[in-house]
C-alpha cells in the first residue's frame, strides 16, 4: 500500500470544547449549504443542512457520539431515532456507552410497520416495557420526524421525555416538541453553523 497516497484524516481532539469546535467546522464545511432550497416540509429556505456526510464519516461519528451520549438521560436504557437520519447516531452512541461500560441499547424506528414477519416498527434489542428512551435526531426543523419516533415508541410501551439533536434549524421545531411535554437539547443551532460557514469563506 502506498501510504503517501492515502487521504489524511483530521485527528481527533481530546477536550470537549475542542471536539465541539472541530465538529462545528465539519458541519459547516460538509453539511451546510447556502442558496435557494425547498425543504422536506415544503418550505423554501436559504439554508440547507444534511448531516449525513458528517454522521456517516468515521471522524464525524467519533466526535458526535460522546457529545450526544453526554446528553442522554442517565436512567435511559436505550437511544432511538427515526430511520434513516438517526441510524448512525444510535449506533455510535450505543458504542460510546459500551466503551465507558454503560449498558445502552440502540433502537431504529421504522417510518412504517414492516409488512411481514412480526410487523415490528422497532429494530434492536428491546428494553423492558416502561423503560425510558432518549430519542436522537440529526436535524430538527418542524419537529415532525422526531415526534413520529416519539409516537412509535410510546405506542410500543416506552417513555420518552427528551430528544437530543445535532442541529436545530430554529423554525418552530423546539416549540412543537415542547408542546408534547418533551425537552429538546441541540448541540448546535442553525445560526452557529451558518456563522462558521461564513467565517470559513473569509
Amino acid at each position: 500500500m502506498n501510504l503517501g497516497s492515502m487521504t489524511t484524516m483530521p485527528s481527533l481532539v481530546k477536550t470537549k470544547e475542542a471536539a465541539k469546535d472541530q465538529l462545528l467546522t465539519m458541519l459547516a464545511k460538509d453539511a451546510y449549504r447556502h442558496g435557494d432550497f425547498v425543504l422536506a416540509s415544503g418550505k423554501k429556505s436559504k439554508h440547507y443542512v444534511n448531516c449525513k456526510p458528517v454522521t456517516l464519516s468515521g471522524v464525524g461519528l467519533a466526535l458526535l457520539s460522546p457529545s450526544l451520549l453526554e446528553n442522554v438521560e442517565q436512567d435511559a436504557l436505550a437511544v432511538a431515532g427515526l430511520t434513516l437520519g438517526a441510524d448512525p447516531l444510535v449506533s455510535g452512541v450505543a458504542m460510546s456507552a459500551a466503551l465507558i461500560q454503560r449498558d445502552l441499547s440502540a433502537l431504529i424506528v421504522r417510518k412504517e410497520h414492516k409488512g411481514h414477519g412480526t410487523a415490528a416498527c422497532l429494530e434492536g434489542p428491546m428494553p423492558p416495557k416502561g423503560s425510558l428512551i432518549t430519542v436522537l435526531e440529526d436535524v430538527v426543523t418542524t419537529g415532525g420526524s422526531s415526534l413520529k419516533a416519539v409516537q412509535q415508541l410510546r405506542e410500543s410501551g416506552y417513555l420518552v421525555k427528551r430528544i437530543v439533536a445535532i442541529v436545530d434549524r430554529q423554525e418552530g421545531g423546539e416549540a412543537a416538541i415542547r408542546s408534547e411535554g418533551i425537552e429538546l437539547i441541540s448541540l448546535f443551532l442553525l445560526k452557529d453553523v451558518a456563522l462558521r460557514a461564513r467565517s470559513l469563506l473569509q
